[in-house]
């Protein structure tokens, strides 16, 4: 099971860039360089679970999608850098669209888990998240890449989460992210080593 956490931060990101591929990513580097900065600037001083900078997360699921699955889409790239922005920020779904179109616009959407009920509690919270990823079983192919690269940057490192966290993350992934994989060869092969490697939590 590859873990991808080599780019910590964009200076690391775009030398690889340049590399891989051939150079296929070269002349994206621009817009993906508009999109970090973009990203950077919305999450602020943001910082995971696990106490790094949020950006990390973006620059594991980008790396996720160059260096393992070979994605070449720029939207699909552009909008795995900003896939957190409209759920995690202030900025909206029309920020987005004027800062880099309406494709990106609707890959980030499509990926936005909407907010659930106030006052509706833990219960309400998980329906509405459960609600969420039934939902993406309908998105388009690009739209299932962002989200699957998303999620292997947050499940690859499970064992460094709370164990009542680990047992409830490893369901909620098997259950409805895995499947989305089926007819993406290496996203397919990931999680099924990912799920053998934390198979202990089921």
């Amino acid at each position: 099971m590859e873990i991808f956490t080599s780019w910590r931060t964009w200076d690391d990101a775009q030398p690889a860039l340049q590399s891989e591929g051939s150079g296929a990513y070269g002349p994206m580097l621009p817009v993906l360089d508009r999109a970090a900065a973009a990203a950077v600037g919305w999450h602020g001083d943001q910082l995971r679970p696990t106490g790094v900078p949020y950006v990390e997360h973006l620059l594991e699921a980008l790396e996720v999608q160059v260096r393992g699955a070979g994605v070449r889409d720029q939207d699909v790239l552009v909008a795995t850098l900003l896939h957190d922005v409209v759920e995690d920020t202030d900025a909206s779904l029309r920020d987005v669209e004027e800062e880099f179109g309406p494709g990106v616009a609707e890959l980030v959407d499509w990926v936005t888990k909407p907010p659930a009920e106030e006052g509706g509690g833990r219960a309400a919270k998980r329906a509405a998240k459960t609600a969420y990823l039934r939902r993406l079983r309908s998105a388009t192919r690009e739209a299932i890449l962002v989200k699957l690269a998303d999620r292997v940057s947050n499940v690859q490192r499970l064992d460094q989460m709370p164990p009542d966290f680990q047992r409830r993350y490893y369901a909620e992934t098997v259950t409805y992210v895995q499947p989305l994989a089926e007819g993406e060869p290496w996203f397919a092969a990931w999680y099924a080593g990912w799920a053998t490697r934390f198979g202990h939590l089921r």
